[in-house]
């Protein structure tokens, strides 16, 4: 269902990629007094791998061929000097690199650490899917995120042992299942690396995936709204109980009355996305061969399913905000050990 990219369609789209990554590289390069002292950027590199476009249902039986893709990410050094920098991963949701990534490198970077803006749609010819979730499956991204550390653990400035991954809501949902062990063995990282942290912003939780409470021993933090009503926060706080009951280190940070994508500033007023799908009703299970059932009426899922909703809301919130970057300030500082 998902299988949209193919070698043709990569070979057309990779002049157009490589146009756009040499003109991010002349506007960095050509006007050197313009030097973004405010974000405390040191360096931006732009980084090419290749990943794969498979179905969840091939993801879930560990397929491990499908359509070869050519995806990119900048690479942002802070000012601080060291000889290897950890790093984050951001990973984008549904609507693709949005400006308030911009925003969390800048607060990264000023921590002390590096950046790494993934960006998991263009390379396959995707602007965004929030409309239309069945352009991409939601473990897809998982791959790219694997394979992003492949690369940037290969990095001679980069410490391998100290790269977390950090995502948005369908981009949370990947860094959230990222930590699965299963996962990692059928997908992960090809020279046996691992992220040290997963830092997941209003995931979606509410689906069911064999052997998920078997997650890894790193760190997994959550932060989310009690008002989300594009990915509720209720599936994600049952899942967290689960797997403390299994003495997992994952902690949920829930901000009351707060929306979807609240760490975004230039949304100062609810706004509504009419025709954005959700599966806020949805609840869904892994079933054999990989295949994703809603769990109330035994059917395969698809996104024409009657539990597939429209128009959730998205809101910033101050405090929220605030909050979380006080928190994930505290957390890399101690993590990443940026103090000694």
């Amino acid at each position: 269902m998902n299988n949209l990219t193919t070698p043709e369609k990569t070979g057309h789209l990779l002049p157009v990629l490589f146009i756009l990554i040499l003109t991010s590289i002349l506007l960095m390069t050509s006007s050197p007094h313009q030097a973004r002292a405010d974000d405390e950027v040191n360096r931006i590199e732009i980084h090419t791998f290749e990943s794969m476009t498979l179905t969840d249902q091939q993801f879930l039986q560990g397929i491990k061929s499908g359509p070869k893709v050519t995806l990119a990410g900048e690479l942002r050094f802070p000012q601080k000097k060291m000889k290897r920098y950890p790093v984050v991963v951001l990973v984008h949701g549904s609507g693709g690199v949005s400006g308030y990534f911009d925003d969390w490198a800048k607060e990264l970077n000023k921590i002390g650490t590096a950046v790494f803006i993934l960006d998991c749609f263009i390379g396959r010819g995707l602007y965004k899917v929030n409309n239309d979730q069945s352009q991409l499956g939601r473990l897809a991204q998982i791959i790219d995120a694997y394979r992003a550390l492949d690369v940037l653990a290969q990095h001679k400035h980069v410490d391998k042992a100290r790269i977390a991954l950090m995502g948005f809501s369908r981009g949370g949902q990947v860094t959230l299942y990222s930590s699965l062990k299963r996962f990692q063995k059928l997908h992960g990282s090809n020279s046996g690396n691992e992220f040290s942290a997963y830092l997941a912003f209003y995931p979606a939780c509410g689906t069911r995936y064999k052997h998920d409470d078997a997650v890894t021993d790193k760190p997994i933090h959550i932060f989310h709204g009690s008002a989300d009503n594009y990915n509720p926060i209720a599936p994600c706080r049952q899942y967290v109980k689960r797997l403390q009951k299994h003495n997992k280190d994952i902690e949920l940070h829930e901000f009351s009355g707060t929306h979807h994508v609240f760490d975004y500033k230039k949304i100062r007023k609810p706004f509504v996305m009419k025709k954005a799908q959700t599966t806020r009703n949805c609840v869904l299970t892994e079933t054999t061969n990989g295949k994703i059932i809603n769990a109330k009426t035994g059917k395969r899922f698809s996104y024409s399913d009657p539990c597939v909703k429209h128009g959730p809301t998205l809101a910033f919130n101050q405090a929220a905000y605030s909050k979380t970057k006080e928190e994930l300030n505290s957390f890399m500082l101690f993590h990443f050990e940026l103090n000694q």
